[in-house]
């Protein structure tokens, strides 16, 4: 069989995450075979993404924009369309919980203000 990779991929074994649907939407995976065009991804279900998404790999501190090969069950084949420049893209759920953080953050500062009134007074 002819080998079709424009580079060799080196045999890995990272965490990843898949991001789709404006990043309204994550999975989490296992990079497989990764070069510098593209991986091998192994997750629990490849029938629920889409054929364009973007995936961070955490440990290398990268992530691409990627588009989908091939796929079986739990596997995927694919090839990387662009690299974000050291913007990682956030999780919906670190977003939320940074969100929350910030309205608690308001909060507290407000009943601080409140008490230094008061004992001011």
């Amino acid at each position: 069989m002819a080998e079709r990779r424009k580079s060799d991929r080196a045999r890995t074994f990272f965490g990843g995450m898949i991001a789709f649907n404006k990043r309204n939407s994550t999975m989490d995976c296992r990079v497989r075979d990764f070069s510098s065009t593209g991986a091998r991804v192994h997750l629990t279900n490849t029938a629920v993404i889409p054929d364009h998404f973007d995936l961070t790999i955490a440990r290398k501190e990268r992530s691409f924009r990627a588009r989908m090969v091939w796929r079986s069950v739990d596997e995927a084949g694919v090839t990387f369309l662009g690299e974000y420049n050291n913007e990682m893209p956030v999780s919906l759920d670190l977003a939320r919980r940074l969100r929350q953080s910030e309205t608690e953050k308001a909060v507290l500062r407000k009943r601080i203000a409140q008490l230094t009134d008061n004992g001011a007074a």
